[in-house]
Parts: structure tokens; C-alpha cells; sequence
């Protein structure tokens, strides 16, 4: 098997080393590890090596599929929020800039873009004499981590200083696109940790900005937990991603703020 140059990538999964793992460590280290999936857990196996061999990479594979899903559903989610906004500034004639991801450039808008909202990682602009800036993944040094959705009052221009003054912040949100309702329980469970986390880290600056959760599954328990905080006035605003009402009215109230 290590003398066979067109499964030695497969191998490598196999012995648990990810494909950007692979890409740092020497040849001679990576026959190491190979070495050691062969002697541990396939010559173990006997004859079932081989179901041992498929076992193992799928096993290794799978967790990488669910990273990467993961990921698709935070996008979605993203870009379904986004495209609410930009209807809702639209509606109101409001004219807006937004971040192009793969650039990292602030781009005005011309009324003629199509499909934004997949590329568009920030937007911008003015109502009633107010700037506004949306950004997504922003790492807020208060907080001491990254936030999915962070509404600035500031131009774009700007940005950088006014992430790190506390009292610049009008809204943060946390977004879960995943819609398998067996994980919504525990998707909500981190998500609400994050914005207590939140809400901590600016009363300690007598600051209280306001908060969301918007999410593609809401189980009955945790829609139960959240209505209580809405209620409470705990959280802010929340909405069902798969809701296009409600999705549109969390939209049209961020726009206003």
C-alpha cells in the first residue's frame, strides 16, 4: 500500500491528516502516519482490512463533509438576510454600497447587480441621517471573539477604527442556517451563549445594543426559550429563515435602527 503512488492521499485521510494538515508536514512524516494506520489498525483487522480501510476514511471524510455543510448553511443564511435587506432598502429608493468578499472593496451600487447578495459581505448606508454599516464575521475585541452579524454607526471608510469602540454598535446577530431540526436544540444553545456572551461584555461598558437570532430550523423548546427573551426584552428580534415574513419584518426593523 505505501509503495502504490495513487492512493497515498486516500491513505492519508484514512490515518486522520486533513488536506491543509497534509500540505505542512514532510513526505517522510506523512509515510509515518500511513505507517502507523497499517500497523495499528489494519494488520489488527485481518482479513476485514479493507472494511477497516473504507470505515476509516469515510469516518475521516464525513467529519469534513459536516464542516463544509456547516458552512453552506451559514452562507445561505447570509445571503437569504442579505437579499431582505436590499429589498427593503430598495422599496425605499435608499441607495447602498456593499463589500465584495473575493475583492475586499467597498462597491456603490448601480441598481443593475445580479445576484449580490452570494459575493456581498458588508453593506452601507444612509437613512435619515444615520450611517449604517453592516458586517458579517467580524472578530469584535470586546467580546474577545468573531460575531455573524455586527451593525455599525459609521461609513465604511471608518470601520476599522470604530470596531474597537464599543459605543459604536448598534445591532449584533447570530445566524444558524442548518435545517435539520435535530440539531436546532444545540444550534440555539450556542448561538444563545454567544450573545449572552454578548450582552456581558457591553453592560460591563454601560452599553446595550440590540440583538437577534435568525435561524432556518426553530425546534418548539427553544422557540418556547426564545419567545421568553423576546418577551423578556432579553433578545431583541429573532425570525425563522424559512419564514419569508418574517425574514422581510427583521429586515425591514434593522433597516430602521
Amino acid at each position: 500500500m505505501i509503495n502504490l503512488p495513487d492512493i497515498q492521499e486516500a491513505l492519508l485521510t484514512t490515518a486522520g491528516v486533513s488536506n491543509k494538515a497534509a500540505g505542512h508536514i514532510r513526505p517522510e512524516d506523512k509515510i509515518e502516519a500511513i505507517k502507523g494506520l497499517i500497523e495499528n489498525f489494519l494488520i489488527p483487522a485481518g482479513d476485514k482490512f479493507v472494511e477497516e480501510l473504507v470505515y476509516r476514511f469515510l469516518l475521516t471524510k464525513g467529519d469534513a463533509l459536516g464542516g463544509t455543510m456547516r458552512n453552506i448553511g451559514g452562507a445561505l443564511a447570509q445571503s437569504k438576510l442579505n437579499r431582505s435587506i436590499i429589498s427593503s432598502l430598495t422599496l425605499r429608493s435608499i441607495k447602498y454600497s456593499w463589500l465584495h468578499g473575493p475583492s475586499n472593496k467597498w462597491i456603490e451600487t448601480s441598481g443593475n447587480e445580479a445576484e449580490i447578495e452570494r459575493q456581498m459581505k458588508g453593506i452601507s448606508w444612509n437613512i435619515d441621517r444615520k450611517t449604517r454599516t453592516v458586517i458579517y464575521n467580524l472578530s469584535i475585541p470586546l467580546v474577545k471573539n468573531n460575531v455573524d452579524f455586527s451593525l455599525l454607526n459609521c461609513l465604511p471608510a471608518n470601520l476599522s477604527q470604530a470596531v474597537k469602540n464599543p459605543s459604536f454598535y448598534i445591532l449584533l446577530g447570530e445566524l444558524k442556517g442548518g435545517i435539520d431540526p435535530a440539531g436546532a436544540d444545540e444550534h440555539w444553545k450556542t448561538a444563545n451563549t454567544a450573545l449572552a456572551r454578548i450582552r456581558a461584555a457591553f453592560t460591563k461598558e454601560d452599553l446595550m445594543p440590540y440583538t437577534f437570532f435568525l435561524a432556518a430550523a426553530i425546534a418548539k423548546k427553544m422557540a418556547n426559550e426564545i419567545w421568553t427573551q423576546l418577551d423578556r426584552g432579553e433578545l431583541s428580534n429573532a425570525a425563522n429563515l424559512t419564514n419569508p415574513n418574517q425574514l422581510a419584518s427583521l429586515a425591514q426593523w434593522l433597516c430602521n435602527l
